[in-house]
C-alpha cells in the first residue's frame, strides 16, 4: 500500500502486500501537515454526508488499484464511518499526533457486516480484513537484522519511499482467537493482533480497548518509538471480495 507524497504514485505490478501496507502509512508532511488538534476523531460530532476532516486522507494502497469508499452515514442517532470494499485497498489516514506517554490507550467501536469469505492474513495471497485500526512507528533502523533491512531496501526501491520501523494492526480476522499475534507473511516488521471475529460478532457493535505501548512491546520485544500515521482500513483487494463495516469514534487515552 503506497501513499505518496503527491499523486505521481507510479504504478506497480506484482507489489508485495506488505510493501504496499507499510508505505501507505508514510504520511508525508506534504500531504498531512502537522495538526495541533487532539488525536484521534469524533465521528458521532459530523453530520452524515459531509466531508471528512482535512486532517483525514483516503490514501491509496497502490497507484491503479480501487479505493474503499469511506462515508459518514447515520446509525440511530449518531454519526458513524461506513467503509465500502469491492475489489479495493485504501486507508484514511492521520499524522502521527499520538503523545503515548500521555496518552498510550485506544478505545473505538467497529462493527462489520460479515467476514470476507477465503481471507486469511496469515497468507499474503488472502491477507484482507472487514476493518483495521493502523499504527506506524519509528525507530531505530540500524537494529534491524540484515535480513529486514534488506526486504526495507527492496521496499524502498519498490516504492519509493522508506518503509516504517514497525507497523502494529489490531484487525477483525476469523482465522484466529482475540489475542492472537498474527505477523504478516513477508516481515515481522508488521504484526496484527486480532480483536474480533468470534461466531457472533459480524452485524454487531463492539466496543475495544487497547493499551498501544504494552501490545507494541509484546509483539516487537521493545519499547514504542513516536507513532508516525495512525487510521482505519478495510481492504479486498486480495480475494476480490466485498465487505462493509463501519467505525465510531476513535479517542486516546490515559492508561492503563
Amino acid at each position: 500500500m503506497h501513499l505518496p507524497s503527491t499523486t505521481r504514485a507510479r504504478k506497480r505490478t506484482g507489489c508485495p502486500v506488505w510493501i504496499a501496507v507499510c508505505t501507505a502509512l508514510l504520511l508525508s508532511p506534504a500531504a498531512l501537515l502537522a495538526q495541533d488538534e487532539e488525536p484521534g476523531i469524533a465521528f458521532s460530532m459530523i453530520e452524515p454526508g459531509a466531508p471528512l476532516p482535512a486532517q483525514w486522507k483516503n490514501l491509496p494502497v497502490v497507484h491503479g488499484k480501487a479505493m474503499t469508499q469511506y462515508t459518514l452515514v447515520h446509525d440511530g442517532s449518531t454519526t458513524v464511518l461506513q467503509a465500502d470494499a469491492s475489489h479495493s485497498a485504501s486507508a484514511l489516514m492521520h499524522e502521527g499526533n499520538i503523545d503515548l506517554a500521555r496518552t498510550p490507550v485506544v478505545a473505538w467501536r467497529w462493527k462489520a457486516e460479515r467476514p470476507i469469505e477465503g481471507a486469511d492474513n496469515r497468507a499474503g495471497s488472502k491477507e484482507d480484513a472487514p476493518a483495521r485500526l493502523v499504527f506506524a512507528f519509528d525507530g531505530d533502523k540500524s537494529k534491524l537484522s540484515l535480513f529486514d533491512r534488506a526486504k526495507m531496501d527492496v521496499a524502498k526501491r519498490m516504492g519509493g519511499q522508506d518503509l516504517p520501523y514497525a507497523t502494529l494492526m489490531y484487525i477483525w480476522s476469523t482465522t484466529a482467537t482475540p489475542g492472537s499475534v498474527i505477523a504478516n507473511p513477508h516481515t515481522g516488521r508488521v504484526q496484527m493482533i486480532v480483536v474480533s471475529g468470534q461466531p457472533g460478532d459480524a452485524g454487531q457493535w463492539q466496543s475495544l480497548r487497547r493499551n498501544i505501548v504494552q501490545d507494541y512491546e509484546r509483539v516487537f520485544h521493545e519499547p514504542p518509538g513516536r507513532i508516525t500515521g495512525y487510521g482505519l482500513l478495510t481492504d479486498t483487494d486480495n480475494t476480490g471480495a466485498t465487505a462493509r463495516a463501519w467505525y465510531g469514534d476513535v479517542q486516546f487515552l490515559p492508561g492503563p
